[in-house]
């Protein structure tokens, strides 16, 4: 039987000293067990995810220390094997030191490969359709992520505290996972800290408590969510908790160096659910439970859509909460992007691209200005600006946030929209969400969804559009 949450939690947060084991012998694989594949196929990040499993649900207990920067952690994956299995690999990056690993209660042999592979040797084979756990005890500082062409992810740690945000290869940093956005799983999160501090994540919350002189939070993201969007804040907070509707939590969070006033801090909260209900009448009903947003002072340099409960970094703007079109983009996200989500990285346009229609879809009903302006405005760029150079279906690994990924994104769907008439194109807003609930797709898969709900052949527009580089003639 696998542990329950507050028996792992437990686990997470005591020392893991005593669990220390040595490494099995590796099993001889039989013939008809075979290794799961190291990566999940996609061209811009080979090394990312693994085959031959399916995650259900991520159980993460962690404590931090303020002191020594680092976290004590224990994450049990639970898992169906859909190949039989002689090994198989989760993605762990950076210094985090591995103290004891098991498969189904026993222990198993592990090895950590290339920049990112624990390769894992269960006891014996797992057939296909097997469900199994995997459990996994480790500490140390976790490595912080700074690509030059990404931007910062990961973990990283503030001036009270940290914050975890993972896109696109961060949560690899902080617990061992299946780091695809093919691989999407429920999660419950268990955090401890100092008392003094808050601690944050996505989803709805599970309880709170004191003990030892930690504070303790748990945090459960029912719904399926990819790795990418995972989250966690840890540090001196202001909390708003409110009910949008009566019924659903929404909780913001501002960090308490941005000193943002409480008057501020309420109408955070306040246009947060106000803008949900908005775009809820675009995009249909809110797909997941709970909703909010945290303001943190991180030096990151964005705001990033994480699922249920987005990150604001306010590094710059101090005294200030995020700007309503922010708002509106991240919680766009919620339902293109978190709750729908690429197949491919390389169709990230998908989320983007909604996201900024509906900056403007926003400015037209909330400022007046209409969303054909906002389109014109783009547009005026000149050719030989470097908005026109990648392809916006595929601007390869190191443009994935591109510009062309968002504003030729929303522009591509201004034109879709003129081209089929509001009411289809509004009838496909609602319809593309509601029937992708929770899945994963592709441009193909939105042409030709667009074509279903148009009764037109639109192949010449997307081509134009996404598929080529250069600057679309009207």
């Amino acid at each position: 039987m696998s542990k329950s949450p507050k028996a792992l939690a437990a686990v997470a947060l005591t020392a893991t000293a005593g669990l220390l084991v040595s490494a099995a012998p590796a099993q001889a694989t039989a013939a008809r067990f075979t290794p799961g594949a190291p990566g999940a196929g996609d061209p811009y990040f080979p090394d990312m995810g693994n085959g031959g499993y399916d995650v259900a649900h991520y159980d993460i207990g962690l404590k931090y220390d303020p002191a020594t920067k680092s976290i004590k952690a224990v994450t049990q994956i639970k898992a169906r094997a859909t190949k039989n299995l002689s090994r198989f690999n989760l993605d762990f990056l950076g210094p985090l030191k591995i103290s004891a690993l098991r498969v189904d209660g026993k222990k198993a042999a592990y090895k950590r490969t290339g920049a990112q592979e624990l390769e894992i040797t269960p006891p014996k084979g797992l057939r296909k359709g097997k469900r199994f756990a995997v459990t996994v005890a480790y500490s140390g500082v976790p490595q912080t992520v700074n690509d030059p062409a990404l931007g910062v992810s990961g973990w990283v740690p503030t001036a009270d505290g940290a914050l975890m945000v993972n896109q696109p290869i961060g949560a690899a940093t902080v617990y061992p996972v299946n780091d695809t956005p093919l691989d999407k799983a429920t999660y419950t999160i268990t955090l401890a800290a100092p008392k003094g501090l808050t601690s944050l994540a996505n989803g709805d919350p599970a309880g709170s408590w004191t003990k030892g002189g930690l504070a303790f939070s748990r945090w459960k993201m029912r719904q399926p969510m990819a790795s990418e969007l995972s989250m966690i804040a840890i540090g001196k907070y202001d909390v708003l908790r409110t009910k949008l509707n009566g019924t659903m939590p929404n909780i913001t969070a501002t960090d308490r160096q941005l000193g943002i006033s409480a008057a501020l801090a309420k109408d955070f909260n306040k246009q947060t659910g106000d803008f949900q209900n908005y775009l809820a009448t675009i995009y249909g009903r809110y797909p997941f439970t709970s909703t909010g947003g945290i303001a943190v002072k991180a030096g990151v340099g964005y705001a990033l859509e994480t699922q249920g409960r987005p990150i604001y970094d306010l590094t710059r703007r101090p005294g200030t909460i995020p700007r309503p079109d922010l708002i509106i983009h991240e919680l766009a996200h919620q339902w293109l992007g978190d709750s729908v989500t690429p197949k491919r990285w390389a169709d990230i346009w998908l989320n983007e691209g909604f996201a900024t229609y509906s900056e403007w879809m926003y400015f037209e009903k909330y400022t007046g200005k209409p969303v054909q302006q906002s389109f014109d405005e783009v547009y005026a760029t000149p050719a030989d600006n470097d908005l026109w150079k990648p392809k916006t279906a595929d601007p390869g690994r190191d443009n994935i946030f591109h510009s062309t990924v968002y504003d030729r994104g929303g522009m591509t769907l201004h034109v879709l929209r003129k081209r089929i008439g509001d009411e289809k194109f509004f009838k496909l807003a609602k319809a593309w969400p509601t029937v992708n609930r929770y899945g994963n797709v592709s441009t193909a898969d939105f042409i030709r969804f667009a074509e279903k709900i148009s009764g037109k052949q639109l192949d010449d527009l997307f081509q134009k559009w996404v598929y080529t580089s250069g600057k679309p003639s009207l």
